[in-house]
């Protein structure tokens, strides 16, 4: 006759080869790649994101555009380069960045909402040899809400740094992370 201590631990152990099998197996379908980038990639050059919206942030450019070059030389071994014969070349534009009403309450705006578009392309110049991600453009966009009792412009003073924040993680994934 097998004792009930016997059988907790028997069972215990069951349960925790149950949850490691479900952990390895998500594993496999929940996978996410990394930064990766080929080894034969060296160089990269990132020109200013300008802004082409109707409406302009003057912080959001300059600090957009420092941003994402602190994550490239942060999170990558490339080299950044200002010459046209970079291995990637990134060039990006604010397309839209505007406001809209997002909420109603009593028959009035209670939310706001700021769109913010950011146009990437790039350009791999080892295509040729089938090196790397492949050439592509695409939009990045993100919204951001705010009190309709606030202005726009107190709303993108309190917004911008978690937009750059938000914009640069998303342009550094989609760069190389092909997510």
């Amino acid at each position: 006759m097998i004792s009930p201590n016997r059988i907790r631990v028997l069972f215990s152990a069951g349960i925790l080869l149950t949850l490691i099998c479900f952990a390895v197996n998500s594993c496999k379908i929940y996978s996410f790649k990394d930064v990766s980038i080929p080894p034969e990639v060296k160089t990269i050059r990132l020109g200013f994101i300008e802004n082409r919206a109707r409406i302009v942030d003057p912080q959001l450019s300059p600090q957009l555009t420092d941003k994402v070059k602190q994550k490239i030389n942060n999170q990558t071994k490339l080299t950044q380069v200002q010459s046209d014969n970079a291995d990637y070349d990134v060039s990006a534009y604010v397309s839209d960045y505007s406001v809209s009403t997002s909420g109603v309450s009593a028959q009035a705006a209670a939310t706001n909402r700021l769109t913010v578009t950011v146009h990437i392309a790039l350009k791999n110049r080892l295509n040729d040899q089938k090196l790397g991600t492949p050439d592509f453009e695409t939009d990045i966009t993100r919204n951001f809400d705010f009190p309709a009792s606030q202005s726009v412009n107190d709303a993108q003073a309190a917004l911008t740094p978690q937009i750059v924040d938000d914009m640069t993680d998303d342009i550094f994934n989609r760069l190389f992370s092909n997510w």
